[in-house]
C-alpha cells in the first residue's frame, strides 16, 4: 500500500460537525456505495472489519482503526463483512481550505487575517485518512457521547456540545498521527517559538537562540520555516508587533515606551516595522480605535 495520505485543513474556519451515529453491519453486508457525497465520512471500527476501496486504494478498517472518506471521491466495499462489525460514523465538513498531503508537516502556509484591531494567523489541522488509534477507548467514548446527544440536536446547547466533542475527536485523531509519524523538526520549532515568546522583550540573536535550544541556528530556522512558514526573527517580529498593538490599545504609553516594552531598542525602527506590517504608524493605529 502506498503511504497513507494526510488531510490538512486550514483553520479558521474550523471543520464542523454535521451528524453521527453507531451501527452494526451484519456478516455479508457492506458499507454503502457512495460517490461524491459532499461531506467527510469518519468511520471508527470497534469490533470486526470494514473493507473499503477509495481512490484505487484498498483499506481493511479493523477494530481500533479509523478512516476518513473524502467528500469528492467514490468509495465502496469490495466485500461484505465476515462478522458482526460494530462501528461509529460521523459526518463533518469545512468551509475553509483543505488538501491532501503525504508529508508529516504543514504544507499550507499560515495566512494573516485582519480581525479589527488584531491580526490572526491561520493554522493547519492535520488528520490521518487511515490510522490505528492511539487511545481507541477514549475515541469510542467520545463518539458514543456524540451519538447520545443526537436526540437533543434540536436544542442550541446540544448543537454547541456537538461541536465541542467533535473538536475532541479531531484532537484524538491528530494525536494518533503524531504518535505514529512525528513531524521532523516540529518539536524544535515549538521550542523555538516558546523561547521567542518568553524572551521577546530581550535582545535575541541567532546565536543565543541556538545556544538556548542546543541546535544549530540554521537548523532551527529550517524547522520554523517548515512549521510556521517564517524565520525565527520574522516570528519574533510578528509577536512583538502583536504585543505592541495590545499596549497601544490598552495603555496611554508613548510610542517610544511601547517600543521599549516589546523589545525594540529604537522607536524609529519600531515605527518603521509597524508601518511595513500594518500599513500605518503606531499613532495612527491607536487613533483609529480611539473613542475620543
Amino acid at each position: 500500500m502506498k503511504a497513507i495520505p494526510i488531510l490538512e485543513f486550514t483553520s479558521p474556519p474550523l471543520p464542523h460537525y454535521l451528524s453521527s451515529g453507531f451501527g452494526i453491519i451484519a456478516p455479508g453486508r457492506k458499507h454503502p456505495n457512495r460517490r461524491n457525497i459532499g461531506v467527510f465520512d469518519l468511520l471508527v471500527v470497534q469490533e470486526g472489519c470494514i473493507y473499503i476501496m477509495e481512490g484505487g486504494v484498498y483499506y481493511e478498517v479493523t477494530a481500533g482503526h479509523a478512516i476518513i472518506l473524502r467528500p469528492d471521491r467514490h468509495h465502496y466495499s469490495p466485500q461484505g463483512c465476515t462478522t458482526d462489525t460494530a462501528h461509529y460514523w460521523l459526518h463533518f465538513n469545512t468551509t475553509g481550505v483543505w488538501r491532501e498531503t503525504e508529508e508529516g508537516v504543514p504544507t499550507l502556509p499560515p495566512v494573516s487575517m485582519e480581525e479589527k484591531s488584531f491580526t490572526m494567523q491561520t493554522f493547519a489541522i492535520q488528520l490521518p485518512q487511515f490510522i490505528k488509534l492511539l487511545k481507541p477507548t477514549a475515541v469510542y467514548r467520545t463518539m458514543q457521547h456524540l451519538g447520545e446527544l443526537e436526540k437533543e440536536s434540536h436544542r442550541n446547547w446540544a448543537r454547541w456540545k456537538h461541536q465541542q466533542l467533535f473538536q475532541q475527536v479531531l484532537e484524538q485523531l491528530n494525536a494518533s498521527l503524531q504518535a505514529e509519524t512525528p513531524p521532523p523538526g516540529a518539536e524544535v520549532a515549538d521550542q523555538a517559538a516558546s523561547y521567542l515568546r518568553q524572551h521577546f522583550k530581550q535582545q535575541v540573536t541567532a546565536r543565543s537562540l541556538g545556544e538556548a535550544l542546543n541546535f544549530h541556528p540554521v537548523y532551527i530556522a529550517r524547522c520554523m520555516q517548515r512549521e510556521f512558514g517564517c524565520s525565527p526573527f520574522e516570528y519574533l517580529l510578528r509577536y512583538r508587533l502583536e504585543q505592541a498593538k495590545m499596549l497601544l490599545l490598552q495603555t496611554d504609553f508613548p510610542v517610544a515606551r511601547v517600543a521599549e516594552e516589546v523589545g525594540f531598542n529604537q522607536a524609529a525602527y519600531f515605527t518603521s516595522c509597524f508601518v511595513k506590517v500594518e500599513g500605518l504608524t503606531p499613532r495612527a493605529y491607536r487613533k483609529r480605535f480611539s473613542h475620543a
